[in-house]
């Protein structure tokens, strides 16, 4: 079948979708079918054939100018009813802060998405917007990753946050991550966008993981070509070997590829996956530090 990746909004979540028959670019608008009513999707990544018997719902049609027309009219009520909600949360002095809205196509719906340090009472703002717009009000508080994905941005490596770009949901990410990378503990280089653990600390798991296993860890002995020497450190990236050699007049520290040892140390004993670090008695950092890091 042929599968095609939607999204209904900038930063929203991928959607899977069948478009047999269809010949789509991205970008291209189309109308789906959801669990609340239609709405218009845009491609978000090229149309793939799989070899798939999950049931995956189909791409109803292409989306017509007029329906086009309607989504930016669609979006420029929502950057009023985002103005508007403002003015009521200030005039009813509540402590939260207004991050997006977003209508639902048959403008049946409105949601208003918001932050806030605790729960809020909101009944009487509901109140105050289902008068305002005469529709239906959800209020849904979120937290500060997905607040980045709504809002989106820059990461410190230069380009658009994950979360906004590709990402679907949150996996959890800890301390225990950034350790086995031989990370700096360092809240201005571990955090991202959002204030917390930056997301992509989890994406090279498995690659530091498998280096773990294979490699010996900092203080075990290895064979050299140049004797039996104390690895110091380890560059589980370049899977390079910082070794030790005391002799009696003095130290030498050598660097060594792994490839290059492992045949002289095959009779070693293997290295053990790593172990929880006991991060959890680590302090938190305003809270850059959470042992869970997921929301």
């Amino acid at each position: 079948m042929k599968i095609v990746n939607l999204r209904t909004r900038d930063a929203g979540v991928t959607l899977r979708y069948r478009c047999d028959g269809l010949s789509l670019a991205l970008g291209d608008a189309v109308m789906i079918d959801t669990e609340n009513c239609e709405e218009i999707a845009f491609v978000a990544q090229e149309p793939y054939v799989e070899d798939s018997k999950e049931d995956i719902p189909s791409v109803k049609r292409m989306a017509s100018d007029k329906e086009l027309e309607k989504y930016y009219d669609i979006c420029a009520k929502e950057k009023d009813a985002f103005f508007k909600c403002k003015e009521l949360i200030a005039a009813r002095n509540i402590e939260m802060n207004l991050v997006d809205c977003e209508y639902t196509f048959d403008l049946r719906k409105l949601t208003f998405y918001f932050t806030a340090d605790g729960r809020v009472d909101f009944r009487e703002l509901v109140k105050d917007l289902a008068y305002t717009f005469r529709t239906r009000i959800e209020l849904r508080q979120i937290g500060s990753r997905d607040q980045a994905k709504l809002v989106g941005g820059i990461g410190m490596c230069g380009r658009e946050l994950c979360c906004c770009s590709f990402l679907n949901k949150f996996a959890p990410v800890n301390l225990k991550l950034a350790r086995s990378q031989g990370l700096s503990l360092n809240p201005g280089k571990l955090n991202g966008a959002c204030g917390r653990l930056m997301c992509c600390l989890q994406f090279e798991k498995e690659a530091y993981d498998d280096a773990h296993r294979r490699l010996p860890e900092p203080g075990s002995r290895v064979r050299t070509p140049n004797g039996m020497g104390q690895v110091t450190d380890v560059n589980y990236i370049e899977e390079t070997l910082s070794v030790k050699f005391v002799s009696e007049s003095e130290t030498e520290i050598e660097k060594f590829s792994w490839a290059d040892l492992e045949d002289l140390n095959r009779d070693m004993a293997k290295r053990k996956p790593a172990q929880d670090s006991g991060f959890k008695d680590y302090p938190d950092m305003n809270g850059a530090y959470d042992e869970d890091n997921n929301e």
